[in-house]
């Protein structure tokens, strides 16, 4: 009697604290359907009056077909986002993917129940129940609301099933609520770095080739320089280009319409330079027999490209200074002030920082120059773009010189590959105008490119020519062309050659030519 008493109380005590709860989920959900400000509360009055050790509430996303934490009771952040799952992985994906609740009264014996989130380690120490529930809109499960707790045989894990089902339907309006902006807001962070993507490709100037990391780098300044009227500064070694990059610069600006001036400043003496840059009056000189306007006159509204301009005399650079400073000066020769409106663009491969320190350049030309500085990578940096570069110079010469160039041999390629190119793209281009030149039978060999190219290892040279390595030489390109063809396999290999996979196999290993390197 005594014991029908104690069981009669500890009903009505736990259906009271569960009628209490659910009016904790009503009033949370009359004030709001944001997520958090539900279901929050309704976790931590599951740990309190329930007795629940953990919980979580875990959404779907139709898009990608994961689930992942969104709240949590009895977890850090760090376990929340490891707590990441597919479709039917797991206790909880079983949910999710059958639309029916789960009970596990020994988290310890369930080889499906995963604790990715790694809350639950001394599992040896302490059992656990756990309990899961599906949230549905209709028959569309949308996501699950789980608990775990000490296991305890008195208490029915079943009720907790019927207490969490009623919660999940209770909460199931919400929960659709926060799926869907969360996916919207997913949807529009891949929409913007796709749009990102596209101006990135859609801006890569047409006048230069090149994908590597530094050269996209380059492509990004370009981009933030060009809308402006700053005064840039190209580094970088000769030949990769500089100028190229001072053209993208104009013709992606607003000045685009307007003069691109250029001058070389090493390639001119210092009477002459000074003349060239700011133009003369007449008899400013013997031999000024009227007046002639400079480049930075005929630069007004647009751009003047100043080259080398770390070879800049310092006479000169006293004047330029003042020209970046007041945007005024007077011709040689003239006491009349000419005011413009020019941007600026200079160039120069030689190192700033040491001629300043000899005194051979002003610290406040520099500064005044050095506002937006880009840095153009050597070729030696950019290897991903030397093959691009070939092919683009090969289809120019090729269509110049009226031959067709159907491919370059690997051998070839090795060597452009392995070379140092202190000329940067410059001697790159030469060398393929040689190249194509040369070839007579619409392939490129590497016996077509430099000599300063040629190497041992790849030309096959030895000290005194035989025949047997010149055949062996001969040999050997043939079968790297055969593999690059199949794409390193053996057996295609074989065929275009005529011959065994046996046979190409020693003579691969003869030549010392690894057939993986070929494959994609």
């Amino acid at each position: 009697m005594e014991q029908t008493k104690k069981n009669t109380a500890t009903r009505k005590s736990r259906e009271m604290s569960e009628l209490s709860l659910l009016y904790e989920v009503s009033q949370a959900l009359g004030r709001s359907l944001e997520i958090r400000e539900v279901t929050g509360p309704v976790l931590n009055a599951l740990a309190e009056k329930m007795g629940m050790t953990r919980g979580t509430l875990t959404l779907l996303n139709r898009n990608s077909g994961e689930m992942y934490i969104e709240i949590a009771h009895g977890l850090s952040e760090i376990q929340k986002k490891k707590g990441r799952y597919q479709i039917g992985e797991g206790v909880t994906g079983k949910v999710v993917e059958t639309g029916q609740p789960a009970i596990v009264p020994h988290i310890s014996d369930e080889p499906l129940f995963l604790d990715r989130t790694g809350s639950r380690k001394d599992l040896h120490k302490t059992d656990i129940s756990y309990i899961c529930v599906p949230i549905k809109i209709g028959t569309e499960v949308i996501g699950a609301l789980s608990a775990d707790r000490l296991f305890d045989e008195t208490i029915s894990l079943k009720e907790d099933v019927r207490l969490l089902s009623i919660i999940a339907s209770m909460v199931a309006q919400a929960v659709r609520l926060r799926q869907e902006t969360q996916e919207e807001r997913e949807l529009l962070i891949q929409e913007n770095l796709r749009l990102q993507s596209e101006l990135k490709e859609k801006f890569r100037p047409s006048n230069i080739i090149g994908n590597s990391k530094g050269i996209r780098e380059v492509y990004q300044l370009i981009a933030q320089v060009s809308k402006s009227t700053a005064t840039a500064l190209i580094r970088g070694e000769s030949g990769t280009g500089k100028e190229l990059i001072a053209n993208a610069i104009h013709f992606n600006s607003l000045r685009a319409s307007k003069p691109l001036v250029k001058v070389n400043c090493a390639a001119l003496p210092e009477t002459v330079l000074e003349s060239e840059l700011f133009g003369h009056e007449k008899g400013a000189f013997t031999g000024a027999t009227s007046m002639r306007k400079g480049r930075f006159e005929l630069s007004h509204g647009g751009t003047i490209f100043l080259d080398e301009v770390g070879d800049l005399p310092p006479m000169v650079q006293i004047r330029l200074l003042r020209v970046l400073q007041e945007r005024e000066f007077e011709r040689v020769g003239g006491t009349q002030t000419m005011k413009i409106d020019v941007r600026v663009i200079a160039a120069t491969n030689r190192n700033l920082e040491t001629l300043m320190e000899k005194g051979n350049f002003r610290q406040d030309l520099y500064y005044r120059l050095n506002v937006f500085p880009i840095y153009v990578p050597p070729l030696r940096e950019r290897k991903s773009d030397i093959l691009l570069l070939t092919d683009f110079f090969v289809e120019r010469y090729a269509r110049a010189n009226n031959k067709r160039i159907q491919r370059i041999c690997t051998h070839a390629i090795d060597m452009l590959m392995s070379y140092h190119w202190p000329g940067n793209v410059r001697e790159l281009e030469n060398s393929i105008e040689r190249a194509v030149l040369l070839s007579n039978e619409g392939v490129i060999y590497g016996y077509h490119l430099p000599p300063t190219l040629q190497t041992s290892a790849y030309s096959g040279t030895i000290p005194y020519g035989t025949l047997q390595g010149e055949v062996d030489r001969y040999e050997r390109d043939l079968i790297m062309d055969a593999l690059k063809t199949s794409r390193g396999n053996m057996s295609r290999a074989a065929k275009i050659l005529g011959t065994t996979e046996r046979i190409i196999g020693l003579r691969a290993q003869k030549y010392d030519i690894d057939s993986k390197r070929f494959r994609t």
